[in-house]
This record gives structure tokens, C-alpha cells and sequence, in this order.
């Protein structure tokens, strides 16, 4: 896929999310209000938080597919990671709100006081924001794992973020009409455990980003890739300094290989551009930079995956 056709799909998918959280958002919280719930009214503050995901992909994501300029050499990639980290402190900062909110209710209740029983439509718009937010989480990390976009895939997860929500809501709204007065409090209870969901999931969010901008280096099952890739390519007899490092979307990878000595500069030429070209083939989609330095090989001992020391 191209990246155009990426950033088409991102988009697409984007706005559909983007539309369904309008919907939801307004939802939970009139019924909230109507229905005298304050966990629905936090589960649609949530809803509303993902306006800013939302824009933050599609505004985002498309900076990211573009291609290497002269101010962006190594691409734009960064920008996605950025994305990335903004929507984990979103989310902590949802998550702060509820919780505190979360916990003056439960206090309220411990000095006495008697919360409102939620009525039948706040109940109703809990099954329905589980049943909505669960597809778009499905539908948007598929989209994203295609487009091999990490934004995408992280506003998916906050799709999830906001069905779990929707469940914690369900169960302290149900248990808040059905069991009497005295378990209303299970109502604030649910958004104190959505607060706390939706803190975990922002850190698992950003620790993957700040480790690319930290220069971690690609997964290890995906330089296995990228060393058959170099030691199938026809006169590379060996290579080492493999680096790698992800930017967004972006890979940037730089080696040394080492050739025939005798060959000519256009000959060697030719072989690193074919290892170049089967490195690339490994990522459809995505910018892929690939460094080269040719080497004579001089008798270097050469390891069980093909690299050698020198």
C-alpha cells in the first residue's frame, strides 16, 4: 500500500471514529444528566476526549506519510510518534479528572449522603456505547495494523479504553438501580475503575513512542528479517555495524557490507543497491532509509547469521 492509500485509510477510518464519539459523547452525557449518573456523565467526558485523538491522527498522520525534505531528511516520522505521546497525555489527564471526581463522590457518600438512583436510559446508553466502541476498536486496529501506522493503532486502543469504560459504567450504574440506596455508590465506584483503566492504558501508550525517541532499536524478530534479507543478496558475503531505529512509521536502517575486493566500484555499487532494494521489500508502504558503507572482505570470520566482527 502507498502513502497515499495510508493516509486515505487513516483518515477514513479516522473520521468515522471521530463521528461516532460526537454521537456517543452528547449521549452519555444528556443521559447522564436525565438519568441522575455521574459515572456516565465522566464516561462521556471520556468520549468527548477522543474529539482530540481524533484530530490529533488526522492531523498528524498525514505530516508523517510525507516524504523526506530538506529540513526532514530522515523523514517525518517523528510526528507520529509525537501523536503517540499527546494522545497518552490526553488520557492521563481524562483519567485524573474522573478519578478525582470519582473520589469526592465516594467521600460525599461516606459522610452520609445518599446519591440519586440512575434511571433506565443511562443504562441503555451503556449497552449501546460497549456494542459501538468495541467495533470501532476493531475496525480502527485493523485499519492501522495494514497501514502500519502506530497512531492509528493507539487511537484504536483508546476506542477499547472507552468500551472498557462503558463496561465499568454499566456494572456501577446497574448495581446502583437494582441493589437500593446504599449501593449507589457503586455508581462513582465504576468511574474511579474507569479512571484507573484509562491511566494504565495512556502509559502502555507512550512507553513504545518514548522509546523510539529515545533511538531504540527495531524488534529483534524484525532484524532476523533484515539479516537473511543481507546475506541472501548475492555478493554480500558478510556485513556488521547493523543499526536500526524506527521513526512513526519509518525505519531507518544502516550497515556495512563487505564484498569481493576485486570487484569494481560500479559492480560492489550494484550489490548493495539490490540489498537495499530487498530490505525495502520488507516494509510495503512505508519510508524506508537504507545506508550502505562497502567493505573489502579480507578473511573475516563470519558468525551463524551472517554478520563478522570487523
Amino acid at each position: 500500500m502507498g502513502a497515499a492509500q495510508a493516509v486515505a485509510t487513516a483518515r477514513r477510518v479516522t473520521w468515522v471514529g471521530f463521528w461516532c464519539n460526537a454521537v456517543l459523547g452528547v449521549a452519555k452525557v444528556v443521559g447522564g444528566i436525565v438519568g441522575r449518573s455521574g459515572a456516565l456523565i465522566a464516561d462521556g467526558i471520556h468520549s468527548f476526549s477522543d474529539f482530540i485523538s481524533d484530530i490529533l491522527v488526522l492531523v498528524m498522520v498525514g505530516i508523517a506519510r510525507r516524504k523526506p525534505d530538506e529540513r526532514h531528511e530522515f523523514g517525518h516520522g517523528k510526528y507520529e510518534t509525537l501523536a503517540t505521546i499527546l494522545l497518552s497525555v490526553v488520557l492521563f489527564l481524562v483519567s485524573f479528572g474522573i478519578g478525582a471526581e470519582a473520589i469526592e463522590k465516594i467521600k460525599a457518600v461516606a459522610g452520609g449522603e445518599v446519591l440519586p438512583e440512575p434511571g433506565m436510559i443511562a443504562l441503555v446508553i451503556c449497552l449501546a456505547s460497549i456494542l459501538v466502541k468495541e467495533w470501532l476498536f476493531h475496525y480502527t486496529r485493523r485499519a492501522g495494523r495494514k497501514i502500519h501506522s502506530e497512531a492509528v493503532v493507539a487511537n484504536a486502543w483508546h476506542h477499547r479504553s472507552d468500551a472498557f469504560s462503558s463496561v465499568a459504567t454499566l456494572i456501577g450504574v446497574a448495581g446502583a438501580m437494582f441493589l437500593g440506596p446504599h449501593w449507589r455508590v457503586l455508581d462513582p465506584i465504576a468511574a474511579l475503575i474507569v479512571a484507573l483503566f484509562i491511566a494504565i492504558l495512556s502509559v502502555k501508550l507512550a512507553m513504545p513512542a518514548m522509546n523510539q525517541l529515545l533511538g531504540e532499536s527495531l524488534p529483534e524478530e524484525q532484524q532476523v528479517n533484515i539479516r537473511r534479507e543481507l546475506t541472501s543478496t548475492p555478493g554480500v558475503i558478510t556485513y556488521h555495524h547493523l543499526r536500526t531505529a524506527s521513526s512513526g512509521a519509518d525505519v531507518i536502517i544502516d550497515v556495512h557490507i563487505k564484498v569481493d575486493g576485486n570487484l569494481t566500484v560500479n559492480e560492489a555499487h550494484k550489490i548493495a543497491t539490490a540489498a537495499e532494494d530487498n530490505i525495502e521489500r520488507l516494509y510495503p508502504g512505508v519510508t524506508v532509509i537504507v545506508n550502505t558503507h562497502i567493505e573489502p572482505y579480507e578473511g573475516e570470520q563470519i558468525h551463524l547469521d551472517g554478520s563478522c566482527k570487523n
